[in-house]
């Protein structure tokens, strides 16, 4: 029973991380060879203030990229 877990910063909805769960296990059952049912994903919400970069916090808002 392949487990998947997905550590993500907080703020994703129940439809886009069903969406992603669907493509996970699609990707483990075609690779691993097990059926869908075996899978299971495991999404872990964390808020950026509880995320550092060696002693640093991440800043509060993501950065957009150039």
């Amino acid at each position: 029973m392949p487990i998947v877990r997905v550590e993500l910063f907080s703020g994703r909805t129940p439809e886009q991380k069903t969406a992603c769960a669907r493509d996970i296990v699609r990707a483990v059952s075609q690779h691993l060879g097990v059926p869908h049912a075996a899978t299971q994903v495991l999404f872990v919400d964390m808020e950026r203030s509880d995320w550092l970069n060696g002693d640093k916090l991440l800043p509060e808002t993501p950065k957009s990229p150039p």
